[in-house]
């Protein structure tokens, strides 16, 4: 009687049971941090600003649309869909200010002479401020970044990141690490829980000198800021000082927010050598979607 021949087993790393199997987990978590590194490379990524916000935001063109299709047909509505289409109106502001303020940043820093990129514009990938930080960027001819997150709710990655710097993240964690260690500036637009959540670490992260370099801080929007957030109570409790309020600026214009980011980081990240284009000479760009 012949022998069977044992087939060869697979190699570990082409073994999906293993490699999706909690034993698995520590290989997909250093994918998450590899496969990105070695891209950031390719695409000779040297640092980013993050801009964060509501995923929900939309553009004026199409919240007006909306608004304008719920008065004509639906007349029959709740009030209380109208009134979240009228919101969605008047919160439509913050989607074209991301969307000037990060053509204004890439605009800036294409030009600077580096051999590699810099303060590219980087988002979570998805919707909203998302949405228009990224279409901002690439109206203004830059790389622009979307580190998107797998979501039992599916968030696909908007049109206009880069297709080489489109990610897609399993692990929360991962990707915040990815949001933080090439930034050199954090703007924060007006947003939910992920939102307060990434502002507050960085801010825990810089109160307590846990960062190995300067971020820069830009808070979007003082009217919903301050609604929100009184810091005041917290500097009165004790809960924080009043120095720490310097850990960010809070600013209501794109201009304002550009010169405060291009100021910080040529103090910062380029050095007098660095010339500095003035915010002046930046021509205009539509103020709606094309």
């Amino acid at each position: 009687m012949s022998e069977s021949k044992l087939k060869p087993a697979p190699l570990a790393y082409e073994n999906p049971g293993f490699l999706n199997s909690p034993d698995g987990r520590v290989l997909r978590i250093l994918s998450e941090y590899t496969e990105p590194l070695s891209r950031f490379r390719r695409e000779q990524i040297q640092d980013t600003v993050v801009f964060f916000g509501s995923a929900r935001f939309q553009s004026h063109e199409h919240a007006n649309r909306n608004l304008t299709a719920l008065e004509k047909g639906l007349g029959g509505q709740p009030a209380a869909e109208r009134k979240k289409a009228q919101a969605s109106v008047d919160m439509a502001r913050y989607y074209e200010d991301a969307r000037r303020l990060a053509f204004l940043l890439t605009q800036w820093s294409v030009q600077i002479p580096a051999r590699r990129r810099r303060f590219v514009v980087t988002t979570g990938g998805g919707p909203g401020i998302m949405e228009a930080a990224n279409l901002g960027a690439q109206e203004a001819g830059g790389k622009t970044i979307g580190l998107n997150i797998n979501l039992p709710f599916e968030q696909n990655p908007n049109p206009y990141i880069t297709p080489a710097l489109n990610f897609e993240f399993h692990y929360f964690f991962m990707r915040k690490f990815w949001f933080a260690y090439l930034a050199k500036a954090l703007v924060i637009f007006p947003g939910g829980f992920g939102t307060l959540d990434e502002l507050f670490e960085i801010l825990t992260l810089a109160q307590t000198q846990k960062l190995a370099k300067k971020i820069l801080v830009v808070i979007y929007g003082s009217e919903y800021w301050k609604r929100l957030i009184n810091f005041d109570v917290m500097i009165d409790a004790g809960t924080i000082a009043a120095a720490d309020l310097d850990l960010f600026r809070m600013v209501d214009s794109p201009e304002e927010g550009f010169e405060f980011l291009r100021d910080g980081l040529s103090k910062y990240h380029l050095g007098p050598q660095q010339p500095k284009p003035p915010a002046e000479a930046m021509p205009e760009i539509a103020k709606t979607n094309p």
